[in-house]
This record gives C-alpha cells, sequence and structure tokens, in this order.
C-alpha cells in the first residue's frame, strides 16, 4: 500500500512538472526581442514553479499572423503592434473575449515605439521631416499597409502629421498620396521592407519602428544608416493577449497569463529597454527617459477615434488606401 502512495505520488509530481510548450504568434520585427525574452522567462518560470517551459515564436506581417490565428493555428499567446490584429480573434473566431484589452495594465500593451525614418549616412537627400518625402525623386520604402502593423502605422502617423499642423482629412488624404507615389514596393512586412532598403539598396527612406531601425544600426554599424526623427509621429503601442481557447485546449492558461505578466515585470521591461521598445511600466520608463528621444506624438484614438475606425476607414477593401494606391 505504502509503495503504491508513494508511486502516485511521483507520478503526480512528475506530471505537476512535466514540460510545456507556448507558441507565441508575433510581428516581423520582434524577432531579436524575443530571441532574449523567451528564455528569460523560461528560467523565471522554472525557478518560480519547477516547471520546464519552450517558447516557440511565428512571425510575419501582423495581419496575416492574426488571420492564420483566426484560421486554426494553434496559438497560446499573441503579441501584435495593433489592437485590431487582436480584436479579430474576437470578431471572427470568438477565441478570446471582446474586452480583452481591460485585461492588462494599459490596454495590454506592456512596450510601445513610434514611427521614424531611417536615411542612408550623411542623409544625401536632405530628410528631416514628413515634408521631404513627398518630394519628386525621394525613394520611399513602406511595407504594405494592407497586411502590416509597421505599414499602417506609417501611414497614419503620415496622416495624422497633416492633421496636428492644422490641415484637414483632404488635406491629409493628397499628403499620403503623394507619399505613396514616391513608395517603389510594398513588401508585405517590416522586415521584407527592412531587407528591401538595407540589402537591396532601394530607396531613399525606409520608415518602420524606432526599435527597428536602432537594432539595424546597432548590427550593421552606425556609419551605415542616421536616423531621422519627424517633428510629429504616432504612438505605437504593442497589446499582447492570451488566446483563451487554445490555452484551455492546451491546458496551458497558467504558464501563458504568467508569460504575459513577465512582460510588466522589472526584468521583462528591462528586455524591452534593451530592444529600444519603449517600457510603459511608470518606474522603468522614468528610469530610462533619457534613452528616448522626446518627441510629439498622438494616439490612434486622438486622431482617428480609435483603431476600428481607422481600420474601417483606411484599410478596409475599398478604404482610403485603396483609393489612394490604386490611382
Amino acid at each position: 500500500m505504502l509503495k503504491r502512495l508513494i508511486l502516485a505520488a511521483l507520478l503526480f509530481s512528475s506530471a505537476a512538472h512535466a514540460d510545456t510548450s507556448l507558441l507565441n504568434v508575433s510581428y516581423d520585427v520582434t524577432r531579436e526581442f524575443y530571441k532574449d525574452f523567451n528564455p528569460a522567462f523560461a528560467k523565471y518560470w522554472k525557478e518560480k514553479t519547477g516547471e520546464t517551459v519552450t517558447i516557440n515564436q511565428s512571425h510575419g506581417g501582423s495581419s496575416k499572423q492574426a488571420r492564420a490565428v483566426v484560421d486554426g493555428l494553434e496559438a497560446d499567446i499573441i503579441t501584435m503592434n495593433q489592437a485590431t490584429d487582436i480584436d479579430i480573434l474576437y470578431e471572427k473566431g470568438r477565441l478570446i473575449p471582446k474586452d480583452w484589452q481591460k485585461r492588462l495594465p494599459n490596454g495590454s500593451s506592456p512596450t510601445a515605439s513610434t514611427t521614424v525614418f531611417l536615411v542612408r549616412k550623411g542623409n544625401p537627400k536632405n530628410i528631416k521631416d514628413w515634408d521631404d518625402l513627398i518630394k519628386p525623386g525621394v525613394g520611399v520604402v513602406i511595407a504594405n499597409p494592407k497586411t502590416s502593423g509597421n505599414g499602417r502605422y506609417a501611414y497614419l502617423a503620415a496622416w495624422g502629421y497633416v492633421i496636428k499642423k492644422g490641415g484637414d482629412d483632404a488635406k491629409a488624404k493628397d499628403f499620403v498620396a503623394k507619399l505613396f507615389k514616391n513608395v517603389p514596393v510594398l513588401d508585405t512586412g517590416g522586415r521584407g521592407a527592412t531587407t528591401t532598403f538595407v540589402q537591396r539598396d532601394i530607396g531613399d527612406a525606409l520608415l518602420t519602428f524606432e526599435n527597428e531601425v536602432n537594432l539595424i544600426k546597432k548590427e550593421l554599424g552606425g556609419d551605415q544608416f542616421e536616423v531621422v526623427y519627424p517633428s510629429v509621429s504616432v504612438l505605437a503601442e504593442n497589446p499582447i493577449s492570451l488566446v483563451d481557447k487554445v490555452v484551455d485546449r492546451h491546458k496551458t492558461r497558467t504558464v501563458a497569463q504568467g508569460y504575459l505578466d513577465f512582460h510588466y515585470s522589472p526584468e521583462g521591461q528591462e528586455l524591452a529597454v534593451k530592444h529600444y521598445l519603449r517600457p510603459r511600466v511608470e518606474t522603468v520608463a522614468a528610469k530610462h527617459k533619457g534613452d528616448f528621444k522626446q518627441l510629439t506624438l498622438f494616439t490612434i484614438d486622438e486622431v482617428f477615434g480609435g483603431w476600428a475606425n481607422a481600420q474601417k476607414t483606411h484599410f478596409a477593401d475599398g478604404g482610403t488606401f485603396d483609393q489612394i494606391y490604386a490611382k
């Protein structure tokens, strides 16, 4: 009898600490961040619970990634760069609750970035602000706003710049139309746009996230490129969520929630700073205020009335972007 009890206890202990795996479906330019973040979380979780956890990653254009989850990709976690690419998990598949953004601080966005310009060393086209991007002969590389959150932020940043200068929607539409006339190629994601600009040597300016341009400079050396901060840009929030139906089916809710919470921990926030993502936890943000350029940032809510409205107006089939690009 005693032997059976000991065996049962051992089996229970083994099951309690069995290896667990999570799949984090994310957008293009988070690869390097999660290469550091995932092992840090696995170490923390092992020390806290005794459970060994492996985190697998999937990266691509944010909208394409979100649709893949709706279509059946078994993501335990989704980490995107805009709320609409998580909203569709509720709208199209009821995979998460409608109010998922209320489950964590800052609208479930532990980090943020903004759209900046990467130009070639010496800035030969003398690009200083948004107006310089619509001049004849200036090539601008932007990811496709239909498939990439990176591209959508760049588009909306340009539109918002006109609004913030006192212009109306008609002037903003005209400005963005001129901007996209200078775009030689539309890659499906932010990393593809980076490859086009950096490796294929196409364009005079790359519009992408602040964290991406700093990683490019770090990896390739600061002697090839320069970062230009425009006078006005957009606050690019990076929301996260567990995928309720999947974690409940996989029985991974506890560890998945721990993974999300770790984004808000001091260690998680410091890792974000290391990868040039702006921290949202106040104590960490205050500590690193000098590490990030202070500039005028507007929110999607402020200028566009929220992501749902921006998506419907600008990026839905037949919307403003389609009207602009068709011409």
